[in-house]
């Protein structure tokens, strides 16, 4: 199962509470900080809520 490279680009600054939680749940809490994940439908529906917020990238 390949695996993705979640980093935040953008700050939390501004952003609602539920956003603000993703993040956390992701385990991004500052800016161009980079985390990996499975690649599984629970973590792209996370991606997907602060998708402005950070860039993702496949990792095989």
């Amino acid at each position: 199962m390949s695996k993705l490279k979640v980093t935040q680009v953008r700050s939390k600054a501004g952003a609602t509470p539920k956003q603000r939680a993703t993040l956390a749940a992701l385990g991004l809490r500052k800016m161009h900080q980079v985390v990996t994940h499975e690649d599984r439908p629970s973590v792209r529906g996370q991606i997907n809520v602060v998708s402005h917020m950070v860039t993702v990238e496949e990792v095989d």
